[in-house]
């Protein structure tokens, strides 16, 4: 059994013969060397013995058989050498032509052949494109001879050397291509792997997500609303979870401020590839624009006639160079230095008509001069009421007025918690023998914050507005605790036990004292800093009108009704004269804390929120039976309103021992009671209990927004 079908082999006779009813296999193999025409008269010659006629296919050329090759195939074949007197066979009638089969090989080879062609024809046009693309141009000699162009020749040269650098500093990395090739020997088609070299792209900046973030996440914050509901009830651990957290946000900014700079170094060479790039493409259009000008004598006549050719030139060349390269913007510099010498042409004839027609010139400007002129008149009422009205519109605040308020309100919420901070730092930072307090008053006009957020963000919200209310806030307060030791000495006695005598001593001891500082800098005193020109100019405009909203943050109605009752008010020769008796007993109970003398002669059994029953007491103690309040919105402001001795917040004919009230959130309602001690004009200070649960002495400013009214008493 060949490859051919079965074969009879006698071996007496040494002949061989094709028995077999299959198909003999086509040959599709032929030589490189050899014309088609040959084989097609191979195919008419006389038929040859099966084993000789039929050689194995292989991928070299067909030969010429021989006796002793035929001798060999038929060793390894297993049959008798088709040299030997074997009688020809007779034609099976399975045989067929192969003419059919070669010319489909013939097809395949063509399509194979075009194929690679395209291929090798589209690669050549890519290198041919990136060649276009370069940003290097290709001077002629007469260009680099011509001194005019040397400096610009230069600097472009510079310039594309420059980008040639920043280009090579970026990263690179190699990339698996695969090339499909034909090998017309083999007629089979073969895939080459090869590696090339590439800029590295850049990276989207997108984090691999870690499937144990949002786990650890809930968690977190599981365990912080956990301990937020129990912090209340416990100082230490509301401190603890407040430095945790603290520290918690310190090294998440840290984390994030790594990244950043990490990324930031790795895009350093594409930014500075792109400014090279930039820069490249610049100083090319500038070596055309020149070139065009000095091909073109003609269009530096004139300055006018200069400048529209520059810009026209250096616009019609920028669309062409960012569009096709290199080569095609030269080709679009030849046809921009053609249309400039049309444009100048027609610029000469327009010249020389003018020169022509003086009179009809002059006419036409004098008449379009006078049309100018009633149509600025005609226009004139309008423009003043649209000025008048955009005049008020640009001194307003361009926010809505709820956003207005509630960013004022978060701003002053701010300010409470600062004020709760200090109030509880004995409770905070125990074990000191001594707190020693340089604070300047917490308070902000809020005119100059609203002021400083229009000219900054325009229209805003309390969401909008949220991070420049943190900046302005951090940039305001400076709070600060130190920790100072003092070497003090005490006096200790000892007495001998055998002797009796008594011997006294000056022990050192250390003496701890904890400085808080807490300095105010004024939002005007910092604003500069943070607006460019235009916008600290706009930011005094609208400080200077109030927004042209100045009730906008309180002081009065807005409907203009009356701010105050002052019906029930006794004043003596147009002042109040106040009692400084109350004033004095007030100031000798600084110092107490927790209330109990005050709140239990209110009648209460254990400690209550004490501000309203100090100031109660203290008109007590005056012999006054009322007014006589524990509560401060229910009680306290009705009992003043109710008798006309009510003034709202800029009254400012306020007198020792009047009631102060403040509303700490802003919400319409008061929290919180003290005693007026007087003012100087710019600021109001009180004696207050149950601040920090201690009795201080304080101030604010008059336009303070927390500050809701005043209770005003009568003394005679």
């Amino acid at each position: 059994m060949t490859r051919d079908g079965l074969i009879e082999v006698n071996e007496t006779k040494e002949t061989a013969e094709r028995v077999s009813n299959r198909e003999k296999d086509a040959d599709f193999s032929r030589s490189q060397e050899q014309p088609t025409g040959r084989k097609k008269q191979r195919m008419k010659q006389p038929e040859q013995p099966a084993a000789a006629q039929t050689p194995e296919r292989t991928d070299e050329p067909v030969q010429e058989s021989t006796p002793q090759a035929v001798q060999d195939a038929a060793q390894l074949q297993g049959v008798p050498s088709a040299a030997s007197p074997l009688p020809s066979a007779p034609e099976l009638p399975h045989q067929q032509d192969t003419g059919a089969a070669e010319r489909v090989m013939e097809h395949i080879d063509a399509a194979h052949t075009r194929k690679a062609s395209k291929k090798a024809a589209q690669r050549a046009q890519r290198e041919a494109a990136a060649k276009e693309k370069s940003s290097r141009l290709q001077f002629t000699d007469e260009e680099l001879a011509t001194p005019e162009l040397e400096k610009y020749v230069k600097k472009s040269n510079e310039a594309a050397d420059r980008l040639d650098a920043a280009r090579a500093a970026i990263p690179k990395e190699k990339k698996l291509i695969g090339e499909r090739t034909f090998d017309e020997a083999t007629g089979k088609g073969k895939t080459r792997l090869r590696f090339e070299e590439r800029e590295k792209p850049i990276n989207g900046g997108k984090s691999h997500s870690n499937p144990l973030s949002r786990p650890a996440q809930e968690a977190g914050v599981f365990v912080h609303n956990k301990i937020h509901s129990v912090e209340k009830d416990n100082s230490g651990v509301e401190g603890a979870h407040k430095s945790e957290e603290l520290a918690e946000r310190g090294a998440k900014y840290g984390a994030r401020k790594v990244r950043e700079g990490y990324r930031s170094h790795k895009l350093k060479p594409y930014r500075e590839t792109a400014k090279a790039e930039e820069a490249a493409f610049k100083a090319n259009v500038n070596f055309q624009y020149h070139k065009t000008l000095h091909d073109n004598p003609q269009l530096t006549s004139n300055p006018l006639s200069r400048f529209l050719q520059k810009q026209q030139i250096k616009r019609q060349y920028a669309k062409a160079a960012r569009t096709g390269g290199a080569a095609t913007a030269k080709k679009a510099a030849e046809n921009t230095r053609k249309a400039a010498k049309k444009t100048a042409e027609e610029m000469r004839k327009a010249a020389a008509f003018a020169a022509r027609h003086p009179a009809g010139i002059a006419i036409t400007v004098a008449a379009l001069l006078l049309f100018i002129m009633v149509s600025a008149g005609l226009s004139s009422c309008g423009a003043m009421f649209s000025g008048l009205t955009n005049g008020v519109l640009g001194t307003s605040y361009t926010s809505e007025d709820s956003d207005l308020v509630a960013t004022e309100n978060n701003y002053a919420a701010k300010e409470n918690e600062l004020q709760q901070r200090i109030d509880s730092i004995e409770r905070d930072y125990p074990g000191y023998d001594e707190y020693r307090y340089d604070l300047d008053s917490i308070g902000h006009n809020p005119h100059e914050l609203a002021s400083y957020l229009t000219a900054l963000l325009q229209s805003y919200t309390p969401q909008s507005a949220q991070a420049e209310l943190d900046r302005v806030f951090n940039r305001q307060y400076e709070l600060t605790l130190t920790e100072e030791v003092e070497i003090r000495y005490r006096t200790e006695t000892s007495t001998d036990p055998e002797t009796g005598e008594t011997t006294s001593e000056e022990v050192p001891y250390e003496y701890y004292i904890l400085n808080v500082t807490l300095t105010n800098h004024q939002i005007d005193s910092f604003v500069s800093e943070l607006l460019n020109a235009e916008q600290l100019e706009m930011y005094r405009v609208y400080l200077e009108t109030s927004g042209n909203k100045p009730l906008i943050f309180g002081g009065g109605s807005p409907d203009t009704s009356a701010s105050e009752d002052l019906s029930g008010v006794d004043f003596v020769n147009g002042m109040r004269p106040g009692n400084t008796a109350i004033v004095e007993l007030a100031k000798q109970q600084v110092g107490n804390v927790g209330g109990r003398p005050y709140w239990s002669w209110y009648g209460f059994s254990s400690r209550v929120e004490w501000c309203a029953c100090f100031v109660s007491w203290c008109y007590g103690q005056m012999g006054l039976s009322e007014p006589r309040f524990a509560a401060c919105q229910s009680q306290g402001i009705p009992w003043f309103i109710s008798r006309g001795q009510w003034g709202a917040r800029g009254y400012e004919n306020i007198a020792p021992g009047d009631a102060i009230f403040f509303d700490w959130d802003l919400d319409g309602s008061a929290d919180h009671v003290g005693l007026v001690i007087g003012t100087d004009g710019q600021r109001v200070y009180t004696v207050e209990g149950n601040s920090g649960d201690a009795c201080k002495i304080k101030s604010y400013p008059l336009d303070y927004a927390c500050i809701k009214g005043y209770g005003l008493m009568n003394w005679n």
